[in-house]
């Protein structure tokens, strides 16, 4: 009898301890979810209006600038103009695809289209606003190399489907405006509250992870795996990890506020930013019904390349910038 007595305290014990454990580590996973949810929801809150107006009262006039490129003889300059108003567009893959064929359809050549969706994919008004919040060199990264990506998709279509046509927009029709309320506020709020829905959870998941990131990975071990000590293989894994982790924009920025100061190399950073929404799965179901499944092999190689070598560069101009 004292012996079970004794083993029920026992397990009374370590049952108490145990939830001791459970309790201090939600303690500090908490306290440091919140201390980032303070320190970079400004970040999405300003995004989110910022994206939302431009959608509202600027979209129509990005877009018409862009089909106005049809009628002038710009050749293979166009792919630069193309490239800006791409990163301008709010619209996210689903909503440019449909876009892209009505401007094919209006004589757009594909090299233009192509740089216009692979900007358009990389980056939009609203994640520049988000982007600010890893710091100026970080964003100022992100936005060249994301223009850089729209003219090389350009520059390797011009050049290598010159007379094939590298797009299918067979069956996509108009795309679908859901700005259509006459009262323009009342318009504003609904494109307010669909951005809300539409990444506020990943934006919550993403300083969630964050947080459990700083309590349970040590910084020194990761900026010896991503850190510029171990460039090359950082940069290839950081390029590999941005396609299985990348959800949604805004979701990430805490993520890489985080690892960045952990010492995650800025080439490493900029393989994630540009891996991570060019094959997200959503944006990856979408091209391969416009591609084909050769072309589509072909996209996925360019991206992993291109963002390899962008990673290398941008450790190599960084490393320079110390001298």
């Amino acid at each position: 009898m004292n012996t079970v007595k004794h083993c029920f305290k026992g397990e009374r014990v370590v049952g108490m301890e145990l939830l001791g454990i459970l309790h201090r580590e939600w303690v500090y996973v908490w306290y440091y979810f919140t201390l980032q949810l303070q320190q970079i929801a400004s970040y999405y809150v300003f995004g989110i209006i910022l994206g939302s107006i431009i959608s509202v009262f600027v979209k129509d006039r990005i877009h018409g600038l862009f089909r106005a490129l049809g009628n002038k003889k710009m050749g293979v300059l166009g792919v630069i103009p193309a490239s800006i108003l791409g990163i301008a567009s709010p619209l996210c893959m689903y909503g440019t695809i449909p876009l892209a064929a009505s401007f094919s359809r209006s004589g757009i050549r594909d090299d233009w289209l192509a740089a216009f969706m692979m900007s358009s994919i990389l980056l939009n008004p609203q994640l520049i606003i988000y982007s600010t919040a890893l710091g100026s060199a970080a964003l100022a990264v992100r936005i060249v190399s994301c223009f850089a990506c729209g003219i090389a998709a350009g520059l390797l279509i011009r050049f290598f489907y010159k007379d094939r046509d590298f797009f299918n927009f067979a069956g996509f029709d108009e795309p679908h405006n859901h700005d259509t309320d006459p009262n323009l506020f009342r318009r504003l709020i609904k494109n307010i509250g669909r951005n809300v829905r539409a990444t506020g959870l990943w934006f919550l998941v993403g300083i969630l992870l964050s947080a459990l990131f700083q309590r349970y990975i040590p910084a020194d071990s990761f900026a010896a795996l991503f850190g510029e000590a171990n460039e090359g293989f950082g940069v290839l894994m950081a390029a590999t990890v941005g396609v299985p982790l990348y959800a949604c924009g805004g979701g990430t920025i805490p993520l890489l506020r985080e690892w960045l100061y952990s010492g995650m190399s800025m080439g490493s950073a900029s393989a994630f930013m540009l891996t991570g929404p060019s094959t997200k799965l959503t944006n990856l179901g979408a091209l391969k019904i416009v591609l084909g499944v050769r072309r589509f092999l072909l996209y996925l190689a360019f991206i992993m390349l291109f963002s390899f070598a962008t990673g290398l560069l941008v450790n190599m101009f960084m490393a320079w910038g110390r001298w």
